[in-house]
């Protein structure tokens, strides 16, 4: 039938083209945009576990950044343990240097003078801070989460530096001279315990500092691999989506061309009523 009013052969052109406007459109904007999903109609599913992935993406990212803070803590506390380490190794010296029955009195003045020097810098050291928080304390630890969910803990250790039993007070007495050839003596047995003890925090140190880079290490091949399957997800492949505009772009241009010839058809009409 031929009719003037109703042309569906155009309708039908119309609607195609429109279909393939829309995709050619859509094409457009992922190879745009780097991006597979541009709205949540074209894949709802796939938006929703990407937006879970990219959040803990980021919670990773800021763990990480906590472990580094945490990792630098460690570092500022082991270069006051070397200090002190340094400290203690210079009072144990002066302590047998005032052991020679050689020297005079005032040798032994002279020793004393720097000795009770190095056990006020050995005191103040236990006053260092970080960012505003004390390197040492009375605690036990401090919590340090390892994971982006703050499942996973582990803990650094609040050192009592200046404790007489686990630390290293009993060398920073005031008790403790070497104005004497047998305070002298006394004085080494005394530091050589506060080395110890020494020794066992930094140790514990450093095995807090080697912990927390392993779980930094972990953090990275996490946030590795979570970034690899929201790409997957999420990213385009321009290699495919090129592949599609081209053929957007051929569909659009052939409709274009159709929705033309359809309209022309209606002219045949005029020649019946010539």
């Amino acid at each position: 039938m031929l009719s003037i009013n109703t042309n569906p052969a155009a309708s039908a052109a119309a609607t195609n083209l429109n279909a393939t406007n829309a995709l050619l459109q859509r094409s457009l904007q992922r190879l745009s945009s780097g991006m597979r999903i541009v709205s949540s109609s074209d894949d709802a599913g796939g938006l929703a576990v990407s937006m879970k992935m990219s959040a803990a993406i980021r919670r990773t990212e800021a763990t990480n950044i906590n472990l580094q803070n945490a990792q630098s803590f460690l570092k500022t506390q082991d270069g006051a343990f070397n200090t002190a380490y340094k400290i203690l190794t210079r009072m144990a010296e002066l302590s047998t240097l005032a052991q020679d029955v050689t020297k005079s009195s005032s040798d032994l003045s002279n020793y004393q003078t720097e000795f009770a020097q190095l056990q006020t810098q050995l005191t103040n050291l236990a006053s260092e801070k970080f960012n505003g928080v004390s390197l040492f304390g009375t605690g036990s630890t401090t919590t340090v989460y390892t994971n982006e969910d703050s499942s996973i803990t582990t803990g650094i250790t609040i050192a009592n530096f200046t404790s007489t039993t686990s630390g290293v007070g009993s060398a920073a007495s005031t008790s403790v001279v070497i104005s004497s050839v047998t305070a002298a003596q006394a004085a080494v047995s005394v530091i050589n315990t506060a080395l110890q003890n020494l020794a066992t925090m930094r140790a514990q140190n450093g095995a807090e500092s080697s912990r927390i880079a392993f779980a930094m290490e972990q953090l990275i091949t996490n946030k590795n691999n979570l970034e690899a399957a929201n790409g997957r997800i999420i990213d385009v492949d321009v290699a495919s989506e090129s592949t599609q505009l081209a053929r957007y772009n051929i569909l659009q241009q052939a409709g274009t061309a159709m929705l033309a010839q359809a309209n022309q058809s209606a002219q045949s009409v005029l020649r019946l009523l010539a």
